[in-house]
């Protein structure tokens, strides 16, 4: 018998209802699939037609996830590299956009020969290239496609991956549908129907779940349970439960629980390469759930509120990087996302501040609240609260301490305030040459660049402590090697450490007054070269401080529960310290 080839595809299909948890349940399979010894990977597909998520609002649609070579990406990629501990690229999400420019493009260039380009064969053909293209050097690929079954846009890649199951076999193609289960509250059991629903609307594309997982308030019932397994013709031992949880790292233990990873090897006729070892992730789980120790963070950011909701996926990783630091630092961390207009317009008043052990300012563009985080800025910094600024979080901390420590009065970034007197924060006209040069981002700073640390500096110590320097070196190597992104390097300065961050940003300190900064106190620890004669300040840090730390990056997206970020490792420990004393 001819032995099956890899990669094996899983595809992953929501049913009528979106926001049921594809991702983690995706991200957590891969998990398991990984820690039975395979190489996997994952692909994100988003059927919007924007080309990808860059310029979508975060109140609309979550996070942007920013990869190292600059993808702006859904955020449900970031739950994929935090579970597997492993980074992808932008390629790993595929858009309508993506897909449809791609085949215009060819069009255009008359690659088709003067063929009626149509929906089928030819844009079905370019998502299954992408999909191929992706799995090269992989054993599993993991396809997650947004949206649910039922939704229009989703029709081609249905029918793209119900294409490729037929070209390489239905054996290595096998098909994941995450359903609700919901209990109204007026009758007061668990209804099945709209998972039935959903199984049929997958077989009206040819296709039929291997597996169902039944997301629901609580476990699935065995009523339940056989109720699906004779709507969907499949064995009940591939019906999982998967019931609500506080912790999102606890899904993949669950899973096991119904020993899905056994299963899903069997499916593919495959055993396991190695016995996994869950020890680490239940200890850490544990923390999480059952803390020693818990403490008060603010989370002061601009998209909180959208109507009458509050969104908090605009800082899920964020959030996510302050549990990883928690569950190193033996300690929970309690978030309150504190509106920073609010701050602005009085609602909040620095007496309601006295209860927090930490601040964080994140990302941001534009200039609602922005005189709020400077107020809480000030406020971190003159009670020696420990502070931790992203992004821009950093611009508004050098603003901050321009005005009240420099002196220099009205200090701004001309972001906010383009004819201030002293634009301490500004754009550099040779960084955007650099940035349309290479065509990423167009004006904006995307992706990991490479960051010098001063040595001696709390910076430093953090990153060491960490192992983040011997950690980045690999994919600094990496860079050397990749002609793309080559320039993300910088002009490297020898015998000096070296990490890596990612960002997403367009305005940068102002060279022109970091003497007078740093006379006052405030040390920039970290930059990345542009050339041998021009930086870019990536990271400060305030002598005399518990913690005031910032950094033009976004370090969280690099955050793991296996490997948290080492600005937040400190930040909670500071924070932690605080509480304590």
């Amino acid at each position: 018998m001819k032995k099956n080839k890899f990669p094996k595809f899983i595809v992953v299909t929501g049913g009528v209802l979106s926001g049921v948890g594809k991702g983690i349940a995706t991200a957590s399979i891969g998990m398991i699939l990984k820690f039975y010894g395979y190489k996997v990977t994952t692909i994100k597909i988003d059927p919007y037609i924007n080309f990808d998520a860059g310029t979508l609002r975060p109140t609309e649609h979550g996070e942007v996830w920013v990869t190292d070579d600059g993808g702006e990406i859904d955020q449900d990629l970031g739950n994929y590299e935090r579970f597997l501990n492993q980074h992808f690229s932008r390629k790993n999400n595929i858009t309508t956009g993506q897909v449809y420019f791609k085949v215009i493009e060819d069009e255009r260039r008359g690659k088709f020969l003067g063929q009626t380009v149509q929906l089928i064969p030819h844009i079905s053909d370019e998502i299954k290239r992408r999909i191929k293209e992706i799995g090269n050097g992989y054993e599993f690929v993991l396809i997650e496609i947004g949206g649910t079954i039922g939704d229009y846009e989703n029709i081609p890649y249905l029918f793209a991956v119900k294409s490729l199951e037929r070209e390489i076999g239905e054996e290595n193609v096998k098909y994941v549908l995450i359903t609700y289960l919901p209990t109204p509250k007026h009758i007061g059991e668990m209804k099945t129907k709209p998972t039935q629903q959903a199984i049929k609307l997958l077989s009206e594309h040819g296709i039929f779940p291997n597996f169902i997982l039944c997301r629901a308030k609580e476990p699935l019932d065995s009523v339940r349970k056989k109720k699906i397994e004779i709507y969907a013709n499949i064995d009940s031992e591939h019906v999982i439960s998967a019931p609500d949880i506080d912790t999102l790292y606890r899904v993949p233990l669950n899973f096991e629980k119904d020993n899905l990873g056994k299963k899903i090897l069997k499916e593919f006729s495959l055993k396991k390469r190695k016995k996994p070892d869950w020890s680490f992730l239940e200890k850490t789980v544990n923390i999480i759930e059952n803390p020693k120790n818990l403490i008060n963070i603010a989370m002061v950011g601009k998209y909180i509120d959208i109507g009458e909701f509050s969104l908090k996926d605009s800082y899920i990783s964020v959030a996510q990087a302050l549990e990883h630091a928690g569950a190193k630092n033996n300690c929970g961390v309690k978030i309150d996302w504190i509106s920073a207009q609010d701050v602005e317009n009085g609602k909040i008043e620095k007496k309601e501040l006295k209860k927090y052990d930490g601040f964080i300012v994140p990302g941001g563009f534009g200039k609602d609240g922005v005189e709020g985080k400077i107020k809480v800025i000030k406020y971190a910094r003159e009670n020696n609260i420990p502070f931790l600024g992203l992004c821009l979080g950093l611009q508004l901390a050098i603003v901050e301490f321009a005005r009240n420590v420099c002196k220099l009065e009205n200090a701004n970034s001309v972001e906010i305030d383009p004819k201030t007197k002293y634009p301490v924060i500004h754009f550099i006209e040779s960084q955007k040459n650099v940035i349309r040069e290479s065509r990423y981002g167009g004006t904006m700073r995307l992706g990991a660049y490479v960051a010098h640390l001063l040595e001696g500096t709390l910076i430093y110590k953090l990153y060491k402590e960490c192992g983040r320097i011997e950690e980045d070196r690999y994919y600094i190597e990496m860079l050397k090697k990749d002609r793309d992104n080559i320039f993300r390097l910088g002009y490297i300065e020898k015998r000096k450490p070296l990490i890596l961050e990612r960002h997403r940003h367009r305005y940068e300190v102002n060279n022109e007054f970091v003497p007078i900064i740093e006379k006052k106190g405030m040390l920039f620890s970290g930059y990345h070269n542009i050339s041998k004669n021009e930086k870019l300040m990536e990271f400060i840090e305030l002598k005399g401080h518990r913690y005031f730390v910032a950094t033009q990056a976004h370090p969280e997206f690099k955050s793991t529960i296996f490997s948290p970020s080492p600005l937040f490792f400190g930040f909670v420990r500071a924070s932690l310290k605080l509480k304590l004393d």
